[in-house]
């Protein structure tokens, strides 16, 4: 089985693993958290601002691997405090009203000052 790893500019990069790999008919999205992709730097304040980063970040990479948001099929989320959870599940319903994803979460301690949520996906390629 091939493995064909996925690289775009429009998210933000890391040397130490892919963005995404596509492999057996699905594109596999490392955990993205709410980061500028051209900057580094985190966007939005809120847990809400956050999810919506994290979330245009995996947009960015599923579209430069062909596929899309509408074909996540599972995701992870990690929170670091709880209490964000009322507020990641609002600005969730925003993108995925139709026909939400699976879905599971933890909460870890996140060691970035400002960072509150990081997020991963599995769609169909």
């Amino acid at each position: 089985m091939s493995r064909e790893p996925i690289r775009t500019d429009g998210a933000p990069t890391n040397p130490h693993y892919a963005q995404a790999v596509r492999t057996a008919g699905l594109i596999f999205v490392s955990g993205q958290g709410p980061f500028d992709p051209t900057t580094g730097a985190i966007i939005g304040a809120t847990i809400q601002e956050q999810v919506r980063e994290c979330l245009t970040n995996i947009r960015a990479i599923l579209e430069a691997a062909g596929s899309s948001i509408d074909k996540i099929v599972s995701s992870t989320f990690i929170l670091g405090d709880p209490a964000d959870f009322a507020g990641l599940n609002e600005e969730w319903d925003r993108w995925f009203s139709a026909s939400p994803p699976a879905r599971q979460g933890a909460k870890l301690p996140l060691d970035m000052p400002g960072l509150r949520v990081s997020i991963a996906a599995i769609a169909e390629a």
